[in-house]
Protein backbone atom coordinates (compact mmCIF):
# COMPACT_ATOMS: atom_id res chain seq x y z
CA UNK A 1 0.00 0.00 0.00
CA UNK A 2 1.40 3.38 -0.86
CA UNK A 3 1.37 6.54 1.26
CA UNK A 4 -1.58 8.06 -0.66
CA UNK A 5 -3.76 5.04 0.16
CA UNK A 6 -2.92 5.34 3.85
CA UNK A 7 -4.17 8.92 4.08
CA UNK A 8 -7.23 8.44 1.88
CA UNK A 9 -8.81 5.92 4.26
CA UNK A 10 -9.72 7.10 7.77
CA UNK A 11 -7.60 5.03 10.16
CA UNK A 12 -10.33 4.63 12.78
CA UNK A 13 -12.85 3.46 10.15
CA UNK A 14 -10.32 1.02 8.71
CA UNK A 15 -9.43 -0.38 12.14
CA UNK A 16 -13.11 -0.83 12.99
CA UNK A 17 -13.78 -2.56 9.68
CA UNK A 18 -10.83 -4.90 10.26
CA UNK A 19 -12.20 -5.75 13.69
CA UNK A 20 -15.62 -6.53 12.22
CA UNK A 21 -14.11 -8.76 9.53
CA UNK A 22 -11.97 -10.65 12.03
CA UNK A 23 -14.91 -11.04 14.40
CA UNK A 24 -17.01 -12.48 11.57
CA UNK A 25 -14.10 -14.86 10.89
CA UNK A 26 -14.23 -16.07 14.52
CA UNK A 27 -10.97 -14.44 15.63
CA UNK A 28 -10.77 -14.22 19.40
CA UNK A 29 -9.74 -11.57 21.93
CA UNK A 30 -9.73 -8.74 19.37
CA UNK A 31 -8.19 -5.56 20.79
CA UNK A 32 -7.89 -2.20 19.01
CA UNK A 33 -5.20 0.11 20.38
CA UNK A 34 -5.00 3.79 19.44
CA UNK A 35 -1.22 4.28 19.23
CA UNK A 36 -0.93 7.62 17.41
CA UNK A 37 0.72 9.29 20.40
CA UNK A 38 2.96 6.31 21.15
CA UNK A 39 4.20 5.12 17.77
CA UNK A 40 5.25 6.53 14.42
CA UNK A 41 4.44 3.18 12.82
CA UNK A 42 0.65 3.49 12.71
CA UNK A 43 -2.40 5.15 14.21
CA UNK A 44 -3.99 1.86 15.27
CA UNK A 45 -2.83 -1.62 16.12
CA UNK A 46 -5.46 -4.35 16.05
CA UNK A 47 -4.54 -7.60 17.79
CA UNK A 48 -6.41 -10.88 17.41
CA UNK A 49 -5.98 -14.54 18.21
CA UNK A 50 -6.52 -17.38 15.74
CA UNK A 51 -6.77 -20.94 17.01
CA UNK A 52 -4.92 -22.82 14.24
CA UNK A 53 -2.74 -22.42 11.15
CA UNK A 54 -5.75 -22.71 8.79
CA UNK A 55 -7.61 -20.16 10.92
CA UNK A 56 -4.68 -17.71 10.66
CA UNK A 57 -4.66 -18.14 6.87
CA UNK A 58 -8.42 -17.71 6.63
CA UNK A 59 -8.42 -14.49 8.69
CA UNK A 60 -5.58 -13.04 6.59
CA UNK A 61 -7.25 -13.94 3.28
CA UNK A 62 -10.63 -12.61 4.42
CA UNK A 63 -9.08 -9.29 5.52
CA UNK A 64 -7.16 -8.90 2.25
CA UNK A 65 -10.25 -9.66 0.16
CA UNK A 66 -12.81 -7.58 2.04
CA UNK A 67 -10.63 -4.52 2.73
CA UNK A 68 -9.51 -4.51 -0.90
CA UNK A 69 -13.14 -4.71 -2.04
CA UNK A 70 -14.34 -1.94 0.28
CA UNK A 71 -11.38 0.48 0.27
CA UNK A 72 -9.15 -0.63 -2.59
CA UNK A 73 -6.22 -1.03 -0.16
CA UNK A 74 -3.60 -3.70 -0.65
CA UNK A 75 -1.62 -4.56 2.50
CA UNK A 76 1.97 -5.51 3.09
CA UNK A 77 2.07 -8.87 4.81
CA UNK A 78 4.85 -10.19 6.98
CA UNK A 79 4.98 -13.70 8.38
CA UNK A 80 3.24 -16.88 7.41
CA UNK A 81 0.49 -18.79 9.11
CA UNK A 82 3.00 -21.54 9.86
CA UNK A 83 5.02 -19.06 11.95
CA UNK A 84 1.88 -18.58 14.08
CA UNK A 85 2.04 -14.76 13.68
CA UNK A 86 1.01 -12.68 10.70
CA UNK A 87 1.32 -8.90 10.45
CA UNK A 88 -1.01 -7.21 7.96
CA UNK A 89 0.11 -3.63 7.38
CA UNK A 90 -2.29 -1.08 5.90
CA UNK A 91 0.00 1.86 6.68
CA UNK A 92 -2.09 3.67 9.27
CA UNK A 93 -3.52 0.42 10.69
CA UNK A 94 -1.39 -2.61 11.53
CA UNK A 95 -3.08 -5.94 12.25
CA UNK A 96 -1.38 -8.68 14.29
CA UNK A 97 -3.00 -12.12 14.10
CA UNK A 98 -1.32 -14.56 16.45
CA UNK A 99 -1.77 -18.05 17.83
CA UNK A 100 -2.68 -18.23 21.52
CA UNK A 101 0.89 -19.33 22.34
CA UNK A 102 2.49 -16.42 20.45
CA UNK A 103 0.04 -13.94 21.92
CA UNK A 104 0.93 -15.14 25.41
CA UNK A 105 4.67 -15.19 24.73
CA UNK A 106 4.94 -11.69 23.22
CA UNK A 107 2.15 -9.92 25.13
CA UNK A 108 1.87 -7.04 22.66
CA UNK A 109 -0.87 -5.46 24.76
CA UNK A 110 1.64 -4.85 27.53
CA UNK A 111 4.17 -3.33 25.10
CA UNK A 112 1.58 -0.73 24.15
CA UNK A 113 -0.06 -0.66 27.57
CA UNK A 114 -0.19 3.14 27.73
CA UNK A 115 -2.20 3.33 24.52
CA UNK A 116 -5.96 3.53 25.01
CA UNK A 117 -7.78 0.37 24.07
CA UNK A 118 -10.73 1.63 22.07
CA UNK A 119 -12.24 -1.83 22.18
CA UNK A 120 -12.55 -1.66 25.95
CA UNK A 121 -13.81 1.93 25.87
CA UNK A 122 -16.52 0.98 23.36
CA UNK A 123 -17.54 -2.05 25.42
CA UNK A 124 -17.95 0.10 28.53
CA UNK A 125 -19.91 2.72 26.59
CA UNK A 126 -22.24 0.12 25.13
CA UNK A 127 -22.93 -1.33 28.59
CA UNK A 128 -23.58 2.04 30.26
CA UNK A 129 -27.19 2.58 31.40
CA UNK A 130 -29.20 4.79 29.08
Amino acid sequence: MNKEDAVSVDAKDLALECRKIMDAGKAENIIQLHVTEYSVLADYFVLATANSVPHLKAIMERLKREISRKYGCKPRIDGKAESLWIVIDYGNVVIHVLSPEMREAYQLESLWGDAPSETHIENLTNKAPK
